[in-house]
């Protein structure tokens, strides 16, 4: 088994990544696969560029989906998980935590914590 990364730009406060850390672990459990290492990024390796610099759009979403509310402690990060697994199971637990991040489909929406896959 290789290792291989999950990415995802996350606007979130401490209970949201705790949910998407969560989603991970169980999209995981389910499957052939170990977490390696998981990391919260303010900046982006390698780049020296901000998370809330390349996920500025997140912020700005979850302004259009919840206006006249503060966003608290939310902020933008990138959440970087390595899993020991083939291409096959990386795609599977990938396909898996974007459908529970936001699991109402296509129809308009508003997901719990706004998200880009990476």
């Amino acid at each position: 088994m290789r290792t291989r990364t999950l990415r995802f730009g996350l606007y979130a406060d401490e209970q949201g990544l705790a949910w998407v850390r969560g989603l991970v672990d169980e999209a995981v459990g389910v499957r052939r696969a170990r977490i390696v290492d998981q990391t919260i990024a303010r900046t982006l390796p390698g780049s020296g560029m901000t998370a809330a610099d390349a996920y500025d759009h997140l912020a700005e979403q979850w302004g259009w989906e919840n206006p006249g509310q503060s966003s608290g402690a939310r902020e933008a990060v990138e959440l970087c998980v390595r899993l020991a697994c083939s291409l096959r199971t990386w795609r599977a637990i990938q396909k898996t935590v974007i459908r529970e991040l936001c699991p109402e489909g296509n129809a308009p929406h508003v997901c719990r914590v706004p998200w880009a896959a990476s």
